[in-house]
């Protein structure tokens, strides 16, 4: 017999296999750019410390033009955390004039194992 739960916030899948069930989360994934004053200003630090707090996985760097280009995975409400907190907030004196997202899709796994700072 199975009990039922309510789940508001993120997208699950039920696997079964013979005898038992497991619920298990979708993961998203999204690719960021932030634009504005986002080097010299611990940007990546503070993204680094944001997203590990969410327990999300992924990658942060610096680009020559000036901008902060990433990758984000973990579960849809907490990705869509990240996202409001890349536009809205970023490190402390940090000025955002705006954040992209490409390339977002469902996977059905991580493909990351932690959330890096990247210096390529």
């Amino acid at each position: 017999m199975f009990r039922f739960l309510l789940l508001t916030t993120a997208a699950c899948v039920v696997r079964s296999n013979s005898s038992t069930a497991t619920i298990a989360m979708a993961v998203r994934s999204v690719d960021f750019e932030v634009f504005g004053r986002v080097q010299g200003v611990f940007f990546r630090k503070y993204t680094k410390e944001q997203a590990e707090k969410l327990g999300l996985r992924g990658w942060c760097k610096n680009t020559a033009h000036g901008t902060v280009l990433g990758h984000v995975q973990g579960p849809a409400y907490k990705v869509e955390t990240m996202m409001n907190w890349l536009k809205t907030t970023g490190s402390p004196t940090s000025q955002i004039e705006k954040a992209e997202f490409r390339n977002q899709k469902d996977l059905d796994d991580f493909t990351f194992q932690s959330f890096d700072i990247r210096k390529d």
